[in-house]
């Protein structure tokens, strides 16, 4: 049996009925066909998305205990099995066309591999993923919320952000010191920002660098802030309570 291993931040899912609904999860959204699972492990989850025949599914695994033990009990799927690390992985490998991402993803590079996901936006129309609750709740909080941060904008800006529900510790093996909260991410109408997505990318940082601080005051070093009318409402608010739409705006008046 794969033991779960510290250092991959591996907490394997047992619980069947958890893997079926986030399997289910999966919508289609955006026509693709193909999806990526990140981190299968033992193949709790990738058992119930081989039953769905609308898709074509894909793993990528770290783990090269977890590899021949897969291949062993699913060896239709080994081709389609490919070793690699996702923060390094070229989606190139997948051939052509959009394809969605889902697993069960290890809690120390989640913040990571949503970036990932941001970098991949024009190809992955939709997102399923587990995650560790604090950072699911950060990924769909409005604006308002004391979590709410650089995450929740940028991935609000191109994504429909959804929390599907929580899962308890006793679920895995070995099970977390926290709770677990599995969102849905399906890929907004919008190609491109109406904005410089260079400056929106800035302007959402300088803002969150100095949280506690009004806009104005964390801005000032940015290009096309003496654009900016001083009495402009929005300045005097302070990151947390800025909607995506409001990011984009002030960063039209800038440009």
């Amino acid at each position: 049996m794969v033991q779960p291993k510290k250092h991959l931040g591996q907490h394997f899912l047992r619980d069947q009925r958890q893997a079926q609904k986030i399997a289910a999860a999966l919508t289609g959204h955006g026509a693709y066909k193909k999806v990526l699972e990140i981190g299968p492990g033992t193949g709790v989850l990738t058992k119930y998305l081989l039953e769905n025949h609308k898709f074509e599914l894909f793993a990528l695994e770290i783990d090269k205990e977890s590899i021949p033990y897969l291949q062993e009990h699913y060896p239709d799927f080994a081709p389609r099995l490919i070793e690699g690390d996702v923060l390094k992985f070229d989606p190139i490998a997948l051939g052509e066309g959009p394809f969605a991402l889902i697993g069960n993803f290890p809690y120390n590079i989640s913040s990571q591999i949503l970036f990932k996901v941001l970098d991949w936006k024009n190809q992955v129309p939709e997102v399923v993923g587990m995650f560790q609750k604090e950072v699911a709740d950060r990924v769909v909080c409005r604006p308002g919320s004391k979590v709410y941060g650089i995450l929740s904008v940028f991935i609000q800006a191109w994504y429909e952000a959804e929390y599907l529900f929580t899962v308890e510790p006793g679920a895995f093996h070995p099970p977390p010191r926290v709770r677990s909260g599995v969102i849905r991410l399906k890929r907004n109408a919008a190609q491109n920002l109406p904005c410089d997505e260079d400056l929106f990318v800035k302007l959402v940082k300088a803002s969150f660098n100095q949280r506690r601080k009004q806009i104005r005051n964390s801005i000032k070093g940015l290009k096309g802030y003496d654009k900016l009318s001083p009495d402009l409402p929005v300045l005097q608010l302070r990151p947390e309570q800025m909607s995506v739409l409001q990011f984009v705006e002030l960063c039209q008046k800038m440009e």
